[in-house]
Protein backbone atom coordinates (compact mmCIF):
# COMPACT_ATOMS: atom_id res chain seq x y z
CA UNK A 1 0.00 0.00 0.00
CA UNK A 2 2.87 2.30 1.16
CA UNK A 3 6.19 1.77 0.55
CA UNK A 4 9.62 3.81 1.00
CA UNK A 5 12.57 2.15 -0.63
CA UNK A 6 15.91 3.51 0.79
CA UNK A 7 14.31 6.87 1.49
CA UNK A 8 16.41 9.96 2.97
CA UNK A 9 15.12 13.39 3.97
CA UNK A 10 17.10 15.96 5.42
CA UNK A 11 17.17 19.77 6.24
CA UNK A 12 19.52 22.07 4.53
CA UNK A 13 22.47 19.50 4.29
CA UNK A 14 21.86 17.27 7.37
CA UNK A 15 19.77 13.85 7.10
CA UNK A 16 17.26 13.83 9.61
CA UNK A 17 17.43 10.04 8.27
CA UNK A 18 18.05 7.97 5.94
CA UNK A 19 18.42 4.76 4.23
CA UNK A 20 15.12 3.83 5.56
CA UNK A 21 12.66 1.41 3.99
CA UNK A 22 9.49 0.23 5.38
CA UNK A 23 6.33 -1.49 3.32
CA UNK A 24 3.17 -0.56 5.04
CA UNK A 25 0.88 -3.98 4.22
CA UNK A 26 -2.86 -3.80 3.82
CA UNK A 27 -4.08 -4.86 7.78
CA UNK A 28 -0.69 -4.21 9.26
CA UNK A 29 -0.54 -2.58 12.32
CA UNK A 30 2.62 -0.53 13.05
CA UNK A 31 3.77 1.14 15.88
CA UNK A 32 6.89 4.01 15.43
CA UNK A 33 8.93 5.23 18.55
CA UNK A 34 12.10 6.95 18.94
CA UNK A 35 13.82 9.99 20.83
CA UNK A 36 11.84 13.40 20.62
CA UNK A 37 13.36 15.14 17.71
CA UNK A 38 14.37 11.69 15.85
CA UNK A 39 12.07 12.63 12.99
CA UNK A 40 8.80 10.90 14.19
CA UNK A 41 6.43 12.91 12.92
CA UNK A 42 8.70 13.62 9.76
CA UNK A 43 8.37 10.50 8.82
CA UNK A 44 5.02 9.71 9.40
CA UNK A 45 4.48 12.91 6.83
CA UNK A 46 6.23 11.44 4.24
CA UNK A 47 3.71 8.29 4.86
CA UNK A 48 0.76 10.80 4.26
CA UNK A 49 2.35 12.98 1.26
CA UNK A 50 2.64 15.93 3.33
CA UNK A 51 6.57 15.47 2.29
CA UNK A 52 8.53 14.08 -0.28
CA UNK A 53 11.80 12.12 0.41
CA UNK A 54 15.01 13.81 -0.50
CA UNK A 55 16.36 10.62 -1.86
CA UNK A 56 14.81 7.57 -2.48
CA UNK A 57 11.83 5.96 -4.03
CA UNK A 58 8.20 6.35 -1.95
CA UNK A 59 5.22 4.31 -3.75
CA UNK A 60 1.39 4.84 -2.87
CA UNK A 61 -1.03 2.15 -3.99
CA UNK A 62 1.09 1.08 -6.61
CA UNK A 63 1.78 4.58 -8.02
CA UNK A 64 5.68 6.46 -7.47
CA UNK A 65 5.18 9.64 -5.82
CA UNK A 66 7.43 11.19 -8.02
CA UNK A 67 5.22 10.74 -11.03
CA UNK A 68 2.02 11.25 -9.43
CA UNK A 69 -0.07 14.07 -11.23
CA UNK A 70 -2.25 16.41 -8.79
CA UNK A 71 -5.10 14.38 -9.49
CA UNK A 72 -3.61 11.14 -8.26
CA UNK A 73 -2.09 12.91 -5.02
CA UNK A 74 -5.60 14.15 -4.06
CA UNK A 75 -7.01 10.74 -4.59
CA UNK A 76 -3.91 8.67 -2.20
CA UNK A 77 -4.21 11.45 -0.14
CA UNK A 78 -8.13 10.55 0.73
CA UNK A 79 -7.15 6.44 0.81
CA UNK A 80 -4.92 8.22 3.93
CA UNK A 81 -6.48 9.49 7.19
CA UNK A 82 -4.64 11.58 9.67
CA UNK A 83 -5.11 12.31 13.35
CA UNK A 84 -3.10 15.15 14.13
CA UNK A 85 -0.85 15.74 17.39
CA UNK A 86 -2.03 18.86 17.80
CA UNK A 87 -6.11 17.96 16.53
CA UNK A 88 -7.02 21.22 15.05
CA UNK A 89 -10.33 22.68 14.62
CA UNK A 90 -12.34 25.09 13.13
CA UNK A 91 -14.08 26.69 16.67
CA UNK A 92 -17.06 28.59 14.75
CA UNK A 93 -17.73 24.61 13.85
CA UNK A 94 -19.91 22.35 15.90
CA UNK A 95 -18.14 19.15 16.13
CA UNK A 96 -19.91 17.27 13.84
CA UNK A 97 -19.49 20.00 11.31
CA UNK A 98 -15.68 19.75 11.90
CA UNK A 99 -15.74 15.99 11.72
CA UNK A 100 -17.87 15.97 7.85
CA UNK A 101 -15.32 18.90 6.63
CA UNK A 102 -13.15 15.93 5.31
CA UNK A 103 -16.31 14.93 3.27
CA UNK A 104 -16.78 18.55 2.15
CA UNK A 105 -13.28 18.47 0.59
CA UNK A 106 -13.68 15.36 -1.41
CA UNK A 107 -16.95 16.67 -3.25
CA UNK A 108 -18.49 14.02 -1.42
CA UNK A 109 -22.31 14.49 0.11
CA UNK A 110 -23.00 14.02 3.88
CA UNK A 111 -24.35 11.16 5.47
CA UNK A 112 -26.09 12.48 8.47
CA UNK A 113 -26.98 8.82 9.74
CA UNK A 114 -23.39 7.05 8.99
CA UNK A 115 -22.01 10.61 10.51
CA UNK A 116 -24.38 9.43 13.50
CA UNK A 117 -23.19 5.99 13.46
CA UNK A 118 -19.65 7.13 13.66
CA UNK A 119 -19.87 9.32 16.81
CA UNK A 120 -21.83 6.98 18.13
CA UNK A 121 -18.74 4.50 17.25
CA UNK A 122 -16.28 7.06 19.10
CA UNK A 123 -18.32 8.18 22.29
CA UNK A 124 -19.76 11.42 21.19
CA UNK A 125 -23.18 11.38 20.27
CA UNK A 126 -24.18 13.31 23.21
CA UNK A 127 -21.52 15.97 21.59
CA UNK A 128 -21.92 16.60 18.54
CA UNK A 129 -23.59 19.98 18.41
CA UNK A 130 -20.50 21.45 20.87
CA UNK A 131 -17.89 23.29 19.62
CA UNK A 132 -14.24 22.55 19.89
CA UNK A 133 -13.30 24.85 22.59
CA UNK A 134 -16.10 23.40 24.37
CA UNK A 135 -14.62 19.67 24.11
CA UNK A 136 -12.32 17.96 26.64
CA UNK A 137 -8.99 16.81 25.87
CA UNK A 138 -10.40 12.92 25.62
CA UNK A 139 -13.06 13.95 23.00
CA UNK A 140 -10.83 16.19 20.84
CA UNK A 141 -8.52 13.22 19.93
CA UNK A 142 -12.13 10.90 19.37
CA UNK A 143 -13.38 13.85 17.39
CA UNK A 144 -9.86 13.96 15.53
CA UNK A 145 -10.29 9.64 15.07
CA UNK A 146 -13.64 9.94 13.68
CA UNK A 147 -12.58 12.79 11.49
CA UNK A 148 -9.72 10.82 9.80
CA UNK A 149 -12.02 7.60 9.26
CA UNK A 150 -14.82 9.65 7.83
CA UNK A 151 -13.96 9.17 4.43
CA UNK A 152 -13.71 5.40 4.52
CA UNK A 153 -9.44 5.51 4.07
CA UNK A 154 -7.30 2.27 4.15
CA UNK A 155 -4.57 3.04 6.13
CA UNK A 156 -4.88 5.36 9.28
CA UNK A 157 -1.79 7.56 10.17
CA UNK A 158 -1.35 8.76 13.79
CA UNK A 159 1.28 11.44 15.64
CA UNK A 160 0.86 10.91 19.58
CA UNK A 161 -3.12 10.15 19.87
CA UNK A 162 -2.97 9.40 23.27
CA UNK A 163 0.02 12.13 24.36
CA UNK A 164 -2.39 14.99 25.94
CA UNK A 165 -4.48 11.73 27.65
CA UNK A 166 -5.04 10.50 30.93
CA UNK A 167 -4.48 6.35 30.27
CA UNK A 168 -8.22 5.27 30.95
CA UNK A 169 -8.25 7.63 27.28
CA UNK A 170 -5.39 6.23 25.94
CA UNK A 171 -6.81 2.76 26.38
CA UNK A 172 -10.15 3.76 24.49
CA UNK A 173 -8.27 5.02 21.94
CA UNK A 174 -6.47 2.20 21.21
CA UNK A 175 -9.53 -0.19 21.63
CA UNK A 176 -11.02 2.70 18.88
CA UNK A 177 -7.41 1.96 16.51
CA UNK A 178 -7.39 -1.93 17.45
CA UNK A 179 -11.16 -2.12 15.86
CA UNK A 180 -10.22 -0.51 12.94
CA UNK A 181 -7.54 -2.86 12.64
CA UNK A 182 -9.21 -5.87 12.91
CA UNK A 183 -11.82 -3.96 10.07
CA UNK A 184 -8.79 -4.46 7.69
CA UNK A 185 -7.41 -0.79 8.07
CA UNK A 186 -3.70 -0.90 7.88
CA UNK A 187 -2.65 1.77 11.23
CA UNK A 188 0.80 3.14 12.05
CA UNK A 189 1.22 5.03 15.43
CA UNK A 190 4.01 7.19 16.58
CA UNK A 191 4.31 7.11 20.29
CA UNK A 192 6.77 7.81 22.59
CA UNK A 193 4.32 5.44 25.36
CA UNK A 194 5.60 2.40 26.02
CA UNK A 195 2.94 1.18 27.65
CA UNK A 196 0.52 1.70 24.79
CA UNK A 197 2.21 -0.64 22.65
CA UNK A 198 2.45 -3.19 25.21
CA UNK A 199 -1.21 -3.26 25.65
CA UNK A 200 -2.43 -3.02 21.89
CA UNK A 201 0.52 -6.18 21.63
CA UNK A 202 -1.76 -8.10 23.72
CA UNK A 203 -4.86 -7.41 20.81
CA UNK A 204 -3.04 -7.53 17.88
CA UNK A 205 0.20 -8.48 15.88
CA UNK A 206 2.07 -5.12 16.23
CA UNK A 207 5.57 -4.49 14.48
CA UNK A 208 7.46 -1.79 16.39
CA UNK A 209 9.79 -0.07 14.80
CA UNK A 210 12.05 2.41 16.30
CA UNK A 211 14.48 5.33 14.78
CA UNK A 212 17.72 5.43 16.15
CA UNK A 213 21.31 6.76 14.54
CA UNK A 214 19.12 8.25 11.62
CA UNK A 215 18.14 4.94 10.73
CA UNK A 216 14.68 2.80 10.91
CA UNK A 217 15.32 -0.43 12.88
CA UNK A 218 12.42 -2.84 13.74
CA UNK A 219 12.19 -3.16 17.71
CA UNK A 220 13.00 -6.30 19.43
CA UNK A 221 10.99 -8.05 21.73
CA UNK A 222 11.87 -6.44 24.82
CA UNK A 223 8.94 -3.52 24.45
Amino acid sequence: MIQLADVSYGYGDADLFSGVSLDLQPGSFYFLTGPSGSGKTTLLKLCYMDLLATSGKTTFFGKDAREMERNDIAHARRRIGVVHQDCRFLDHLSMSDNVSLPLEVAGKPRDTENLAELLGWVGLSSRAHAHPPELSGGERQRAALARAVITAPDVIVADEPTGNVDWEMSERLLSLLVELNKMGKTVLIATHDLNLIRAAKAQVAVRVLRIRDRKVQEAGADL
